[in-house]
């Protein structure tokens, strides 16, 4: 970056980087508004549709912290639940485009953020008609009751807990399904101003269904063994809660007698059958969910095109913290710690800008594909001494091969000049 500027090596300095980790964050709500308009500009990027949804980042760090501190312990989505962590919302379009995220305590319950996520895009964006797709959990019966009452109404696109598809298992079963691609078909409940689409996937079935089976044979032939071992209760009571982390749902289709405090561990006083009640309702759901929304002029097809365009918010966040690397954060004070994260999703709006460029300019390439084949150009400083004691530096980057040449000029980029020498003074090195 000092070659690049004309600087010397002071300005990239880590003390100095970390310095400017403090004067971001006041910007952050007008950085977001300004991509907002440059994404229209160049893509010409529509924001009717958001995409929301929740994730979470966690620190080595020992507490305890300060009480308003936000590294908390919390539910982990990175399976560190013996880690304080810090909850990060976001809001992206389907393309990607991120439009806010939100830094969070890490024992933020995810049904209490959807309220204020609305407040913020509708300050700082202005009233629209959008339409929010989220997967369960997320909202509450009171938020999605403000969402259709909102003057725009706020449209939803939501999935639905297991407990509403046991009310209207009875409904939806003499309902017909509608086949509204190959593979998937629908049924389709309307209900008090809404509409209930029960979707279902044959390549999601077979593929649950084949885990499911696995994950139980797995666990069967565990418990088999465990029933020709000799060990304490104790000893047998660790071993089964191993078998129930590694065999996931598939444990609750099996009931267990375990024996009593002081039994002996045997094939008697250890038992274990397949529920078959259990297992017919499993069955029944593999490959299937139940989605509700206030679209009720919506074709079945739409309603399932947009759900499953959530994945680009997964997609977000595994760029977040796979390429981009937003974990470790060795930061100890909490705006900085903020600020690292400001940096990381900078990080996401550039790798996101590149991706759907590349769509037009280049289809076929990834942006990590192409960082990578940039990755070969290197800048190198050659120093040749005078006679008089000085020495002579030129700062050149490498020449392109002809792949990259062919590259650039499909995303229309140009090198620039190579930087002029630079001379020290007698008997000093240039920094």
């Amino acid at each position: 970056m000092a070659d690049l500027l004309g600087k010397d090596f002071a300005l990239v300095e880590i003390h100095k980087l970390y310095e400017c980790h403090g004067l971001l964050l006041e910007h952050k709500a007008a950085l977001f508004t300004h991509l907002q308009t440059r994404w229209k500009d160049l893509f010409n990027a529509r924001f009717e549709v958001l995409l929301y949804d929740l994730t979470s980042t966690y620190f080595e760090s020992d507490p305890p912290f300060a009480e308003n501190d936000k590294r908390k312990f919390g539910y982990s989505r990175d399976k560190r639940p013996d880690c304080v962590q810090v909850v990060i919302a976001l809001v992206v379009t389907p393309e990607g485009f991120p439009l806010a995220y939100e830094v969070m305590p890490g024992n933020t319950s995810d049904k209490t953020t959807l309220r204020e996520f609305l407040r913020k895009i509708e300050a700082q964006y202005g009233k629209a008609e959008r339409i929010w797709v989220m997967d369960r959990g997320i909202p509450t019966e009171e938020v999605l009751a403000e969402m259709r009452a909102s003057d725009p109404p706020i449209h939803y696109l939501v999935g639905t807990p297991k407990g509403r598809l046991s009310k209207l298992e009875a409904e939806l079963a003499s309902l017909p399904w509608e086949r509204v691609r190959e593979g998937i078909e629908v049924k389709l409940l309307p209900q008090e101003g809404e509409l209930y689409v029960f979707a279902q996937s044959r390549d999601r079935i077979n593929k649950e269904r084949a885990m499911r089976r696995r994950a139980l044979r797995k666990l069967l032939t565990r418990f088999g063994q465990l029933r020709a071992m000799e060990l304490k209760r104790d000893q047998l009571l660790m071993k089964i809660g191993e078998a129930k982390a590694a065999a996931g749902r598939a444990y609750h289709l099996v009931d267990i007698r375990l024996p009593a405090a002081r039994e002996a561990v045997n094939a008697q006083t250890f038992t274990y059958k397949l529920n078959r009640a259990k297992l017919r309702i499993a069955r029944r759901r593999e490959g299937r969910y139940l989605l509700r929304s206030n679209l009720c002029d919506r074709l079945p097809v739409k309603l399932w095109e947009l759900y499953i365009q959530l994945t680009q918010v997964e997609e977000a966040f595994k760029n977040i913290k796979g390429d981009l690397a937003i974990r470790p954060i060795y930061h100890q004070r909490e705006d900085r710690i903020e600020a690292h994260i400001f940096i990381a999703f900078l990080a996401y709006c550039l790798q996101v800008t590149l991706t759907r460029r590349l769509r037009d300019l280049a289809p076929g390439l990834t942006a990590r594909s192409v960082l990578e084949k940039f990755g070969a150009m290197q800048m190198i400083d050659v120093h040749l001494p005078t006679t008089d004691g000085r020495q002579v530096i030129f700062s050149r980057y490498t020449q392109p091969e002809d792949e990259l040449k062919l590259l650039l000029r499909r995303l229309k980029l140009e090198l620039p000049e190579q930087a002029p020498p630079r001379i020290t003074a007698a008997g000093q090195l240039d920094q």
